[in-house]
């Protein structure tokens, strides 16, 4: 799966990118973008989402889709279990329903398997999004030459790490507990869509890599088709397509190598 990313590319190169290309308008709602050359879960990134009878929006939102209600279930079964056994009873029906409201959703990052209930939900065009990218990472078990596994192997599609999009979802103003510390809060969330890795992505995961649109056309089914047409999308990129342009570092470019892009790079 896909932990971490990067998005180098300024608010206006973006709108530029899809006003030009994709030939659609965007409101940016979301004040100054910085360099993000490392972008992990639960952190704030843009994404551009759908907006019903308006333009669409250039927003930052939270990484990380809600978790499924099973999971947090069984997460808070295992506490409850913990606690009764520490204080020597059951925790009542209110007791353990509060327990169940308070547990923490860190949130998935990647969406996979589409036909499950719980991400139904979301697949409309409604719940839609675009999520700009420069580079991802993924976690290779690989033994390099130190001894040391490689960690993070990073893939764009060339050395000048151009703008692409991955296919993404988003959940607005949901409630729950991303953190103890924070506690309730309700916020806005996304992820992106995974599929089966190409030949390139395979070396570091053999089992999965995020959905990337290619094309304007790509990208207006994406946003616009029924899920019927839209779920066509869900698969690899081809093979041969994608590099390797980092390996072992926390984030892309590596600070010393972090080249300020041209105003309109990008992948089309």
């Amino acid at each position: 799966m896909c932990h971490a990313y990067s998005v180098t590319t300024n608010i206006e190169a973006i709108r530029q990118m899809v006003q030009t290309i994709f030939r659609f308008d965007v409101a940016a709602n979301i004040g100054n973008l910085a360099p993000q050359t490392g972008v992990y879960p639960d952190m704030l990134a843009p994404i551009i989402r759908n907006r019903p009878g308006l333009e669409r929006e250039l927003v930052k939102v939270r990484w990380g889709m809600p978790t499924s209600s099973q999971a947090l279930y069984q997460a808070a079964q295992a506490r409850a279990d913990k606690i009764a056994k520490k204080q020597g009873r059951d925790l009542t029906a209110d007791e353990f329903a509060e327990l169940l409201r308070m547990e923490p959703d860190r949130g998935t990052h990647n969406v996979r398997n589409t036909k499950s209930q719980h991400w139904k939900r979301w697949l409309g065009p409604e719940f839609r999004c675009i999520v700009p990218f420069t580079s991802f990472a993924e976690v290779s078990s690989e033994i390099g030459p130190d001894g040391k596994k490689l960690g993070n192997t990073w893939f764009a599609f060339n050395d000048s790490r151009p703008l692409a999009f991955f296919a993404g979802i988003f959940a607005p103003q949901w409630t729950s507990v991303r953190k103890t510390s924070e506690g309730l809060i309700t916020t806005d969330l996304f992820a992106f869509l995974t599929t089966d890795p190409n030949n390139v992505v395979a070396v570091a995961n053999p089992d999965a890599m995020p959905v990337i649109l290619r094309t304007p056309e790509e990208t207006e089914i994406w946003m616009t088709a029924p899920w019927e047409e839209a779920q066509k999308l869900q698969r690899p990129l081809p093979d041969g397509v994608l590099q390797v342009v980092s390996v072992g570092n926390k984030e892309d470019p590596p600070e010393e190598n972090f080249p300020a892009p041209p105003a309109q790079q990008d992948l089309f």
